[in-house]
This record gives C-alpha cells, sequence and structure tokens, in this order.
C-alpha cells in the first residue's frame, strides 16, 4: 500500500471519529446578543436608583464645609448623632432570630410535606397554602389588639413572633420543594447501613440540602429586614424602632437634607449586599447528581 492511500485512508477515519464541531450559525448568534443586551438594559435600569443613591449619600450635606464631591462626612454625622446604631441593632437582632427559628422550625416540617404520603399531611399543606394566600396586613388589626393583652406591642418579642409566623408557611413549602429534589433512593441506602429516618434526614437529605437550606434563610431574612408595615403599627418609641421605621422617622425630621437621608439608606441597603455577595458561591446543586454516580 503507497504512502498516499494510507494517508488517505487515515484522513477517512479520522473524519469518522470526530466530526467537524458546529459553528454558530448568524441567526443564534444575534439572538444570543439580544438577550446579552436585553439583560444589560434591564440591570441598568435596576441599578440606577442604587447609584443614584450611593452617589447622593457621598455628596456634602447641606451647611457643611468641605468643598469635596464626594465625602463621608454624611456616614460620620448619622453614626455619631443619631440613633441609626440602635436601629441598625434591634434589626439585626429581629432578623437574626427570625431567620434561625423559621430554618430550624421549616427544614423537618418542610421534609415531612414532602416524603409524607397521608390525608394528614394532605390536609397541613392545605392549611399552609390558605395561610400563604392571605396578605399580613389582614391579621396586622387583631394581632394588635392580642399582643396588647401580653404586653408585646412596642417589643421586639411581640415582633419577632410575627415575623416567625408570616414566614413560616412560604420556609416550609421552600424546603418541601428542595427536598422534592432529592432522589429518596439516597434514604434508602442510608436506611440499608442501619440509620433511622430520622438519621437519614440529617446525615443524608440535610447535608445536601445547603442551598434550600440557604434559598430558606435568605427569604426569612429580606422579610424580616425589609417589612415596614407590620413594625410601624407595632413599635412607638425609637429606641425599639427597627430600621424601616427608623429610616422614615429619619426622613420626616430631615426632609431637606437628601445627603443624610441617602446615607442612612445605604447603611439600611449593606447587610443584604453583604449577606447575598458571602453566600453565593453556596448555590450549587452539582452534589445531588453525583451521589448517584453508582447507583
Amino acid at each position: 500500500m503507497t504512502t498516499a492511500s494510507i494517508s488517505e485512508s487515515a484522513d477517512a477515519t479520522d473524519s469518522r471519529v470526530a466530526p467537524p464541531a458546529r459553528k454558530t450559525t448568524e441567526p443564534e448568534a444575534r439572538g444570543t446578543w439580544w438577550r446579552f443586551f436585553a439583560m444589560l438594559v434591564i440591570t441598568a435600569v435596576v441599578l440606577v436608583p442604587i447609584i443614584a443613591v450611593v452617589l447622593l449619600a457621598l455628596r456634602p450635606s447641606l451647611g457643611s464645609d468641605t468643598t469635596a464631591s464626594f465625602t463621608l462626612e454624611n456616614f460620620v454625622l448619622i453614626f455619631s448623632q443619631t440613633d441609626v446604631l440602635i436601629w441598625l441593632k434591634n434589626s439585626m437582632l429581629v432578623t437574626v432570630v427570625t431567620v434561625v427559628v423559621s430554618v430550624a422550625v421549616a427544614a423537618p416540617a418542610g421534609y415531612v410535606l414532602s416524603r409524607g404520603r397521608s390525608r394528614l399531611v394532605s390536609g397541613f399543606s392545605l392549611v399552609l397554602f390558605v395561610v400563604q394566600s392571605l396578605p399580613i396586613v389582614t391579621a396586622v388589626i387583631p394581632l394588635f389588639v392580642l399582643f396588647a393583652e401580653f404586653g408585646l406591642v412596642d417589643n421586639l418579642t411581640g415582633l419577632t413572633i410575627i415575623y416567625v409566623g408570616s414566614t413560616m408557611s412560604v420556609a416550609i413549602w421552600m424546603m418541601a420543594a428542595y427536598y422534592d429534589s432529592i432522589p429518596i433512593n439516597l434514604e434508602e441506602a442510608a436506611w440499608m447501613d442501619g440509620c433511622s429516618v430520622f438519621g437519614g434526614f440529617l446525615r443524608v437529605v440535610l447535608r445536601n440540602s445547603l442551598p434550600g437550606i440557604l434559598s430558606t434563610a435568605i427569604f426569612s431574612f429580606l422579610l424580616a429586614w425589609n417589612d415596614y408595615l407590620v413594625a410601624l403599627v407595632f413599635l412607638r418609641t425609637s429606641a425599639n424602632f427597627v430600621f424601616p421605621v427608623g429610616l422614615q422617622s429619619f426622613f420626616q425630621q430631615n426632609s431637606t437634607n437628601w445627603g443624610l437621608v441617602m446615607a442612612v439608606a445605604v447603611v439600611m441597603m449593606l447587610p443584604p449586599v453583604i449577606l447575598f455577595a458571602a453566600l453565593n458561591r453556596y448555590f450549587s446543586v452539582g452534589g445531588i447528581g453525583g451521589s448517584l454516580a453508582g447507583a
């Protein structure tokens, strides 16, 4: 066989084994660019108000002696001459307790909702759905009357109880939805190795549910951190104000000094931004699929 024929047969074999990669057609590339452009526009629209708040917070306030275009003077003033630190402490306390209690209760309750197959579980699921569909504003006045009898008005404990109750139904549904994505084969393997039902839940299901737990925690955090209506009804004194109510009262007293008001708003925006930035890398579900590699 000649060298030319050997080369031709090798080329034919290579073409059969490794077909050329399909090139992206022009309509597909154009569609990708349009999607990218749409996402860019939406992101810009969302970020414009936030950037405006930050820029106003960095501008000198009324009556300031500084001539610089940007300064941190507003932040120094709000931390030294206002109750911002008290509002921040109250909001963090109420929010952290709400998140911890909501996740601790929703994790096992969601497991029962996901794995249970009985009329009692179905009835519980229906009750959660009905409670979830009711707006919290319909219960504010009855809760105020009830809590006034127990001395829980103008009290962070009473506010925390309301936040936990209002987040519980959605938190349980979120955990149950994530448990549904975890194959029951993993639990059955743990049971065959001697684990109890509760042991399988702790060692298998809960260990693979970090993204679901974080999603539930972030939902609870945002609801408790951003709520204004319930806090406005139940809190009366500045020493008990959470951040949204404190920001509103500060705005009413300093409505002409936008620099100070926007500085307080920036302080309120920082904890959610820091939370998302810190937990973003933990949102991954790849480990669940890998657990079934040898199944």
